[in-house]
């Protein structure tokens, strides 16, 4: 399940977590109609989180490689809640090793 959070930087606010787009959009503009009288303020910030709340566009790509997949296999268990299990931070854990270890061995072996 996808979360989202709208990130005003002038007012240094932010929205609770939403599940839909939808939602993410409304919670935006209702910020800016009621603090800002309808104006865009500077850098804000709307996108898809992690469960542990971090913006996926700010982590290196190895990092949000790692949140996707514990992310995808928290959602098995709870899909609503925040944060990882700690068999799902494993299981990302080990499918990244074990896939840089295959590409490994197939690029020593073609050599």
């Amino acid at each position: 399940m996808r979360r989202y959070r709208y990130r005003c930087t002038v007012c240094r606010t932010t929205s609770p977590v939403v599940h839909q787009l939808d939602d993410l959009a409304a919670e935006g503009a209702a910020h800016r109609q009621a603090i800002h009288a309808g104006h865009i303020p500077d850098e804000e910030t709307a996108g898809q989180i992690d469960r542990l709340g971090r913006w996926y566009a700010t982590l290196p790509p190895l990092s949000a490689l790692h949140a996707h997949l514990a992310d995808a296999l928290s959602d098995l268990h709870d899909p609503k809640a925040m944060g990882h299990y700690w068999w799902a931070t494993a299981g990302a854990a080990l499918a990244i090793g074990t896939a840089a270890a295959l590409c490994l061995t197939l690029i020593t072996a073609a050599l």
